[in-house]
């Protein structure tokens, strides 16, 4: 079998590492368009949890990270001159020029045929039993073939830098500058480099003048003005060092999801790593996803010998689960970032750590990881309340809860109707009434929801509370946030099924003051 592999990225390289191990009469060339030593970004870093398959794969990251790697156990949230650390996140990271100067070598050394500096279009990979498009998130092939992608652009800007400045660990900072809040990503790569990523809302980033940087222009030079405004902005956090660019840019992360990933016809081709799909790099790391993924394909080759049908859709059976799963805990996570600055705002260090590190997952499954930091985040509530979060009463304009778990009355449709004995409506009443408010099923229908909410409280007929129902857990905290945080009303989250783990985490992170389940 002759395969042509578009894209010496880590996933490429180590797809052809593993397909010259499991077949090694398949005859494989890999042809990228930069040269051997050209990298943009910095470093890669990897949760422990999940490289099991990779290790088992092949032993080249491992020894990769062992030898050149940095590791870690702690998180470190960092604001408002407090620090909060979370254990039970074993990451590592490396520069991303060693890992793929290590990949290359290990592909070589098994076989393969590596062309750099050599971009080519499908029409040029004639005479190939299977094209292998590895050509990142702007794939030509993709693109040339209509795999039916969706895109999402986030409202979140970021753009990449290094720093001399060592991290001991996964740090995040934030900072509010005089044109808003600025939050960086750090983690060490090397003995004298780190990774220094910097978010920001769109609003922030035009009022700091930090929108001048032609992106179009092709890669290469980097935004200098950037690089200097955010170096004296964080300069007090790591203590005065440089920013270090390469090809650092503001962009807005941009999620992929493709239903397919192969086609047999003009001729076979096959998706791999960002051109089928990507995830926030606050959950997912790229460059992991694409490793499993030349694993997948790389076996299901292998196991289905010559027949490139039945392989290709085992593929796609393999490595689509694990894809989806992450995204699906990208998304919460990417609509942190793109929220932060309120939760700057609005919440103690204490809280406004455990709200982040809650973000995808709820307080078990945190507790698993972290217990100290869990148990200090319920301390630090029973100290302010005075009971845990769901024993905690609550009162708003003369009405009363015991706790902060209520049961909810519907009427004979479903609908629910009050909170004990306070009224809910979606229209102002006369006595003490909480608004209802249906949460949407998508996110771009937000603005309408907000937009009603905001209406009615400029008229000034503020409820009791908002209570939130239907839509997605995201979109009902959402929801629930826009009315506690922006609108300074208390919020209760109606949820379809009682889970205390759930209801838990919701009040203890802030993002709604009661959790309703429909008696």
């Amino acid at each position: 079998m002759r395969i042509a592999v578009a894209g010496g990225g880590p996933g490429g390289l180590f797809f052809a590492t593993m397909i010259r191990r499991l077949h090694p009469a398949a005859e494989v060339t890999v042809f990228e368009r930069n040269r051997a030593d050209d990298t943009f970004g910095f470093g890669v870093v990897f949760s422990d949890r999940t490289l099991a398959g990779i290790h088992e794969a092949d032993p080249v990251l491992r020894e990769a990270l062992d030898e050149h790697g940095r590791h870690w156990d702690d998180i470190e949230v960092r604001l408002k001159g407090e620090r909060v650390r979370c254990g039970g996140n074993g990451m590592a990271a490396i520069v991303r020029r060693t890992l793929l100067a290590l990949l290359q070598d290990r592909a070589r050394r098994l076989g393969a045929d590596l062309r750099f500096a050599t971009e080519v279009t499908l029409d040029e990979l004639t005479g190939y039993d299977l094209v292998v498009a590895a050509d990142g998130t702007g794939s030509q092939i993709r693109d040339r073939l209509g795999f039916g992608s969706e895109v999402e652009t986030a409202g979140a800007k970021f753009i990449w830098f290094g720093t001399d400045y060592l991290f001991d660990g996964l740090t995040f900072l934030h900072e509010r500058g005089p044109h808003g809040v600025f939050a960086v990503h750090g983690y060490p790569i090397s003995a004298d480099m780190s990774t220094f990523i910097v978010e920001t809302d769109e609003a922030s980033w035009r009022r700091a003048g930090l929108d001048a940087f032609d992106v179009t222009q092709p890669p290469g030079p980097s935004d200098l003005r950037s690089k200097a405004y955010l170096e004296e902005l964080f300069a007090g956090q790591i203590d005065g060092k440089r920013l270090l660019t390469n090809n650092s840019r503001w962009g807005s992360f941009r999620t992929r999801r493709t239903k397919r990933w192969h086609t047999l016809t003009p001729r076979p081709v096959v998706l791999l790593g960002d051109a089928a799909h990507t995830a926030h790099f606050s959950v997912g790391s790229g460059t992991k996803m694409a490793m499993e993924d030349a694993v997948a394909l790389a076996r299901a080759l292998s196991e289905h010998g010559g027949d490139l049908p039945a392989a290709l859709a085992a593929y796609e059976s393999a490595a689509q689960p694990s894809v989806r799963q992450v995204q699906d805990a990208a998304r919460p996570s990417l609509s942190w970032w793109e929220h932060f600055g309120r939760y700057y705002d609005a919440f103690e260090p204490w809280q406004f750590a455990y709200h982040f590190l809650s973000r995808s997952i709820t307080d078990a499954r945190l507790a698993r990881r972290a217990p100290e930091f869990t148990q200090a985040s319920l301390h630090r509530w029973v100290e302010i309340h005075g009971a845990e979060p769901l024993r905690t009463p609550f009162e708003s304009g003369g009405w009363q809860a015991a706790s902060r778990l209520v049961d909810v009355v519907t009427d004979a449709g479903g609908t629910p109707a009050a909170v004990d004995d306070l009224p809910l409506s979606a229209t102002p009443a006369r006595e003490a009434w909480g608004l209802l408010l249906d949460a949407p099923d998508s996110e771009a229908e937000l603005p309408e929801v907000y937009a009603r909410l905001a209406d009615l409280v400029a008229t000034g007929e503020r409820p009791v509370l908002v209570a939130v129902a239907g839509g997605t857990p995201l979109t009902r905290t959402l929801v629930c946030e826009q009315a506690r945080l922006r609108h300074r009303l208390p919020a209760l989250s109606i949820e379809p099924a009682l889970d205390r783990d759930r209801a838990h985490t919701i009040v203890l992170s802030g993002r709604a003051d009661l959790v309703g389940v429909a008696a």
